[in-house]
Parts: C-alpha cells; sequence; structure tokens
C-alpha cells in the first residue's frame, strides 16, 4: 500500500509559524513536488508502452515479410477452406479405358427448385416450365405453386439451354442451386459395366453423387475419396473394341431374331475383359427404372453375360475332353464307343446326328457327341469331375469387379450321381454365366493356368495355378481349331486368325419343368489364335432363328458362330493382330505394336 505525504504537515507548520513563514507557501511546495512525482509516473508508463507497441509493430512486420517471402518463392496453389460439420461430398474421379479414354466423368450444371411464395405469377411460371420441360404437368405444377408449400424440387439437374430459357421466364420464386451430375460421354457404350450413378445426399447448394450399378457402385467409397486428388479409375476394356462388339452383336441379333445376346472378350493371360457386351442395354445417362413385375432378365438393366446363369450346353464338352487328357484315361486317337442311344436311369442319351458307333476322342468334339462325352465322363466319375469343375470355379460366382457379381452364382445339380456326371459332361443339368465360361476356357488353352476375369488394367499375366499341362492345353487347342475347320464350327473361320471354338445349342428349361422343343440358347465359344491364343471370345444368342436353305435353324453353328466370326473380323485388327498364313508348329504370332 503506498502512503501518500500530507500537503500540510503539522511539524512544518509549527516550525514556519515560529519563524514568521507563511504557511501556505508549505502546502504550495507539496503540491508542486506532488505534481511533478505524477508527471514523472506517467511519462515513464507512456514510454513503456509506447516501446512495447513499437515492438509489436515490428515483429507483425517481420511475420508478413517472412511470409510474404516465403509466398513468393513457393509454387502458386488454390486456396483451401476449411469447414467444419459434415459436409455433403460432391467429388467424384473419372473412369478411363485402357487407353485413358473417358467413360464417366463430371458435368457442372443446376438443379431448379421453386419457392412458391415469392412467384409472382404461379400460371405464367407453371405455363412456360410445362413447354421447357414437358414431363412436367401445367395443371399439378399450378397446384402446387399455389398452395402453401415454402419449398418445390423441380428438377434434379438441367442442361445450361433450359437453364437459360427458365431465366427467360423472369420469376423471382424459380431458383437455381450448383451441383455436378455423372455424364457418361458415349451413351449406352459398356452400360452394362459402369452401371451408372445418382444423386444421394442433396442440399439446396450440393449433391453427393452416388454409385448405383455396375463398377460405379463397386468402387463408389474409391471414386469419392478426396485422397484420390483427381486420379481417374483405369478400366481394362478398351472403348474402340467395346463399341465395335457391341455394334455387330446388336446386328446379329436383329439378323438372327434372337431375344437377347451377350458377349464377353477376354485376354487369356492376363484375364483383362477387353469388352463386355449385353442387349438389349440402355443410356446410363437416362437409366430406367428396375422391372416391378414379370422376369428380371427381360430388363435392359439385366446383364447377360454377368447375372445371366443357362444351361450352355455342348461347349462344356471341351472340360471333359480336357480333364480325361490331362488325367491320362484318353489321347486324342482313343476310340470311344458311340453306339446309340445310351440309355441310363430311365434317360436316353442321343446325338443331333448319327456320326457312327465308334469316334475318336478328337471325332467326338468335331461331331459334337453327347453319347461320346458321356462316356469319357464315365471314365472319369463324378467326384472328379467335380473337383475338376470347382478348380475352374464354377461352383462359386466370379470375383469380377462389378456389384452385381454375386448374383451370377452357377446352379449345380442337387444329386450328382452318374446320370448327372453324364449331362453334366456336355453341358445340361449346371447351370452358369457366360464370364466363367470364358475364364475356363481362358484357362485351358493359355497354356494351362488358371485366369480370374478381372474389369482393371493389369500389369502383366496372372499365372494362376496349373490345371491341365501345357502338352494337353495344345491338343485342346488343336482340337477346337478342328472343330472349326472340320465340324460344327465351320462358319466361324476367319481368314487370318485361326479361330478355335465350340459350339453349345441348349434348350432352354420351362419354367414348370421340361425344355421348350423350339427355344434354344446358342453359344459359340471361341480363341483365337488357337495356336498361340491371345483372346477368348464366349458369344450367346437367346431364342435366336433364322431361316436357311428353306428351314429355320436355331442352333449354334447357324446362329452364334457367324455373328462371333463377324466380331472377330472387326476387332482383331483393332486388338493389334496382323492377319497371318495360318503358321506351322513353334510359330509365334506377334502383335502390330511388337
Amino acid at each position: 500500500m503506498t502512503l501518500r505525504t500530507p500537503l500540510r504537515p503539522l511539524t512544518r507548520i509549527l516550525r514556519a509559524r515560529e519563524h514568521g513563514e507563511n504557511p501556505d507557501a508549505i502546502e504550495r511546495e507539496n503540491l508542486r513536488l506532488r505534481h511533478e512525482a505524477m508527471r514523472d509516473k506517467m511519462r515513464q508508463r507512456a514510454e513503456t508502452r509506447l516501446l512495447l507497441l513499437a515492438m509489436c509493430f515490428f515483429a507483425a512486420f517481420i511475420t508478413v515479410g517472412l511470409r510474404m517471402s516465403t509466398l513468393a518463392a513457393s509454387e502458386p496453389e488454390e486456396p483451401r477452406i476449411a469447414t467444419s460439420g459434415s459436409a455433403i461430398l460432391n467429388t467424384r474421379a473419372d473412369i478411363v479405358d485402357r487407353q485413358g479414354r473417358v467413360l464417366a466423368t463430371n458435368l457442372v450444371t443446376n438443379s431448379l427448385y421453386a419457392h412458391p411464395h415469392e412467384i409472382i405469377d404461379p400460371a405464367t411460371a407453371a405455363r412456360g416450365l410445362a413447354q421447357i420441360f414437358p414431363d412436367l404437368d401445367e395443371e399439378t405444377l399450378l397446384r402446387r405453386f399455389t398452395s402453401d408449400s415454402r419449398f418445390i424440387w423441380l428438377r434434379r439437374y438441367i442442361s445450361p439451354e433450359q437453364e437459360q430459357l427458365v431465366h427467360d421466364l423472369g420469376e423471382p420464386g424459380l431458383l437455381f442451386g450448383p451441383r455436378e451430375m455423372r455424364l457418361y460421354p458415349n451413351g449406352s457404350v459398356a452400360a452394362h459395366i459402369l452401371g451408372g450413378a445418382g444423386f444421394g445426399e442433396e442440399a439446396v447448394n450440393a449433391a453427393e453423387v452416388i454409385g448405383v450399378a455396375g463398377v460405379e457402385a463397386r468402387f463408389d467409397d474409391a471414386l469419392r475419396d478426396p485422397a484420390r486428388d483427381g486420379a481417374p479409375l483405369e478400366l481394362s476394356i478398351d472403348l474402340t473394341v467395346q463399341a465395335a462388339v457391341e455394334q455387330v452383336l446388336a446386328g446379329g441379333m436383329v439378323i438372327m431374331n434372337a431375344r437377347g445376346a451377350s458377349a464377353v472378350l477376354m485376354d487369356v493371360h492376363t484375364g483383362e475383359i477387353r469388352a463386355m457386351a449385353s442387349l438389349p442395354d440402355f443410356d446410363p445417362n437416362a437409366r430406367p427404372a428396375p422391372l416391378t413385375e414379370g422376369e428380371q432378365a427381360d430388363s435392359p438393366l439385366f446383364n447377360r453375360a454377368l447375372q445371366g446363369v443357362y444351361e450352355l450346353g455342348s461347349v462344356f464338352k471341351m472340360f471333359t475332353v480336357a480333364q480325361a487328357l490331362n488325367e491320362g484315361v484318353v489321347n486324342p486317337e482313343t476310340i470311344i464307343d458311340t453306339a446309340g442311344p445310351l440309355r441310363m436311369a430311365g434317360f436316353s442319351i442321343s446325338d443331333f446326328r448319327n456320326y457312327g458307333s465308334r469316334l475318336s476322342v478328337t471325332e467326338v468334339m468335331i461331331h459334337s457327341s453327347n453319347i461320346g462325352t458321356a462316356r469319357i465322363a464315365q471314365m472319369l466319375g463324378a467326384e472328379r469331375q467335380q473337383r475338376f469343375l470347382e478348380q475352374l470355379g464354377f461352383f462359386q460366382p466370379t470375383l469380377v469387379e462389378m456389384i452385381e457379381a454375386p448374383s451370377g452364382r452357377p446352379l449345380l445339380p442337387q444329386r450328382w450321381g452318374e446320370l448327372a456326371t453324364m449331362t453334366v459332361s456336355y453341358g445340361h443339368g449346371i447351370s452358369t454365366s457366360p464370364i466363367h465360361l470364358a475364364a475356363a476356357y481362358a484357362s485351358i488353352t493359355n497354356g494351362g493356368t488358371l485366369i480370374r476375369p478381372t474389369l482393371l488394367l493389369q500389369d502383366g499375366p496372372q499365372n494362376g495355378e496349373r490345371i491341365v499341362s501345357e502338352e494337353v492345353s495344345e491338343q485342346i487347342r488343336s482340337i477346337l481349331r478342328n472343330v472349326v475347320t472340320e465340324g460344327t464350327s465351320s462358319l466361324g473361320d476367319v481368314e487370318g486368325y485361326a479361330v478355335g471354338g465350340k459350339t453349345g445349342s441348349a434348350d432352354k428349361p420351362r419354367p414348370n419343368g421340361g425344355y421348350y422343343e423350339d427355344r434354344v440358347l446358342s453359344t459359340f465359344a471361341s480363341v483365337f489364335p488357337a495356336h498361340d491364343p491371345r483372346y477368348v471370345l464366349i458369344l450367346t444368342l437367346d431364342e435366336p432363328e433364322i431361316v436357311a436353305l428353306g428351314e429355320a435353324r436355331r442352333t449354334a453353328g447357324w446362329t452364334a458362330v457367324p455373328v462371333a466370326a463377324e466380331v472377330i473380323r472387326r476387332v482383331a485388327p483393332l486388338l493389334g493382330l496382323r492377319p497371318e498364313i495360318e503358321p506351322q508348329d513353334g510359330f509365334q504370332l506377334s502383335s502390330a505394336s511388337e
């Protein structure tokens, strides 16, 4: 506590009176001294404050100068705004093909909404919007504009042209909200692969774009991950090849009067799917709604190549022969008893034609003998047959990177006895998808190693587990080539590309049991070039029928095979394969890029 000196101290007053001095002078003197002391103290305090303020200004100047120097020496970048709360994430990476061509991207656009209480002329606004958007009803809009609603969504997204037309209406109650939408610049090309996207969480000024099918849904989290920093998702498909496959398949479907069609083109060494098509298809920019009644297989959204599970018929004979060759049960020249019909457990197995009572294993494949294949399956037995087919992946859905993949689960015999072993050997009693078949054909013909189909760009061969020996793989390739040059697939030969393959014409099952007599699923499973396979093509037509040589033809040799041949003729050059004279042993086909 500070003690103040009194202005009139008693002792000094008494002393002053004794000496005849004026006591008031003492007070004035003390007051002067007090004021001087206060003045000195305040000056010192002010000087201290000025010094501190100067130091603060100096420090700020140094800080700003250093920051400016740092910014001047660094690379320029866009400023980033940090916000708290759960903001809508509206960024989504592009999807590109193996050449970097855009398959899916984002388009900045606007949504359209209304504040009815701000609309000046509801009738004019309703009439104008109905003219701009024909799917909007004028009476419904007028009723909504004159209701008590404070907010009405009109369109989730609009084009720049539509936005300008709405602007021209001059209604203050019609408002726009910025957002991004998913754009597929190639329309329906690769529609089933891409799947499509829609809006998730929405607000007036933003909308969350989420995948609803295909790779868009399968890689939804990755495509929305900001850590990708804009890096696109690279698929294995080739846009040019995909478009060519779809074009030829669509034409073949019309010519063959088919109900539907599918095709899978795959690299036999890497497992990369270069093209996968299913018809009828759709435009992912305007994805249709799922069917609410009837069979989903009739919907354009249904992917026949992946989700379609069918009895594929005689294309399965290749697996029976390959297993028998690999296990030493037969060789290509082994004679098989094909006298028929073959009766088993009350059922009769017969051939399409009588090819004789004795055929070699190669001839069994060339003539597609059901009896001969069933005989070979009897030699193998049910247990070994199941183990081989399971090893090829026929017991589980494929692992291809699409959200629909689990739905393509094969249908197996409930009771796998001797009769089932015989019918499965030629593709009846077991239902699988075309993409299963593509992977299995690739695994047998690529030298004998297991292949898993993939839609992602790979950096080399898969080198999977061994399924059959290289010798057996070579024997199978030779047999498949003979099927085309001498057997049921003669219309599948493409000059310069040595196509090898096997046909399959399976009667379609009735919903209540039994099979239709006039409806088939025709399939051609092919590899090319057969002497040095690079690609496998599986092409199916649903219920084809064509009139040739005066009668109706439904079998794969007349329907699926010529369409597949045209596909190979179109896409082989696009894949970089040179047409060559059919080589002798030891020849290796080179690609145009080598």
